[in-house]
């Protein structure tokens, strides 16, 4: 009888060793309560609870959470389903409401989660939403934070995962795509032909302004050329002419002048007369021409040729009549 009383004793000083024992491991809190009530939260270690006297209620982890929050279906500013599912992060940041604050403060974060969703979802059309994201997500934790704070809960962001609108609305946007991309390619090819436009206009009207400019220093070149050619000639003349008048002031000058002249004369006369095949004359110049037979060859040197020339045509000519 002592033995199984020992044995037995012995048990339950076993009991009461692990049962007054606790330890509590890192980023996690125990919550006692003694007789019902709560008592003090137990951090990381090794501590000591009075058996049936204290009890761990609740077990409250201090680490970051992820919650995922199921899919849900939402409706648009434009009356259009899509079906949205994402991800809630929070951390307990007091144990003690954590545990007293609510039942299950998942499970409520989650829900909140789900209507603040909803309610952001419904402000946005479906363009929107699709690019607004990060403002939704912000509202999201915005809401959920404000209204889980009695809890002792931090909700630190919340993620959307997807948006899956209906099989419909994927085949409208897929054609409102492709139209989309047809009309920016149409727009682009009419830019580019706009642009190849003005380009060649810019190029003709560049060429032609080139060319009138041309034209315009090849007549100033040439106006200049005939300018300094008239200019040299002039010069030339002008030197030519005060040679005679030096060669005037010189004794018989003027003698020679007229003779000079006179050949001249006398070879423009006779090549009149051999272009000519019927050369009708004044009596006076007839008599010229006897004249001419008679001196021409006396002439030494100078108009012997030309008078011969139009003596020779003068032969056809009838005295005071026609050849």
């Amino acid at each position: 009888m002592n033995v199984v009383f020992s044995y037995f004793l012995a048990f339950v000083v076993i009991v009461v060793f692990f049962k007054l024992i606790r330890i509590v491991p890192e980023q996690e809190v125990y919550i006692i309560e003694q007789f019902g009530k709560y008592k003090k939260s137990l951090g990381a270690g090794l501590h000591l609870v009075i058996p049936f006297v204290q009890r761990v209620a609740y077990k409250q982890m201090l680490k970051e959470e992820v919650i995922d929050v199921e899919p849900q279906v939402c409706i648009t500013a434009d009356n259009v389903q899509v079906t949205v599912d994402g991800l809630l992060y929070l951390r307990v940041m007091d144990p003690e409401k954590a545990s007293y604050g609510i039942d299950h403060y998942r499970y409520g974060t989650a829900q909140l989660a789900k209507t603040t969703m909803r309610s952001e979802i419904g402000k946005l059309d479906l363009d929107r939403s699709f690019s607004e994201r990060d403002q939704i997500n912000d509202a999201i934790v915005k809401s959920v934070d404000e209204a889980s704070d009695p809890w002792g809960i931090k909700v630190t962001r919340y993620e959307i995962k997807d948006i899956r609108p209906t099989d419909t609305i994927e085949l409208a946007m897929e054609g409102q795509m492709r139209a989309e991309r047809e009309k920016r390619a149409e727009i682009l090819a009419s830019e580019g032909d706009k642009t190849s436009r003005i380009n060649v206009s810019r190029g003709d009207r560049q060429a032609a302004i080139n060319l009138s400019m041309g034209e315009r220093q090849k007549r100033i070149n040439e106006a200049e050329g005939r300018a300094k050619a008239i200019e040299i000639t002039s010069a030339a003349t002008a030197e030519g002419l005060q040679m005679i008048a030096g060669a005037l002031r010189l004794p018989k000058g003027k003698s020679a002048m007229g003779l000079r002249l006179a050949e001249q004369y006398l070879s423009k006369f006779g090549d009149i007369l051999e272009a000519a095949d019927t050369t009708v004359l004044p009596d006076d110049l007839a008599r010229l021409k006897a004249l001419l037979d008679t001196v021409a060859p006396g002439l030494a040197g100078g108009p012997a040729a030309p008078a011969a020339s139009a003596a020779s045509a003068a032969r056809r000519v009838s005295r005071g009549g026609e050849a």
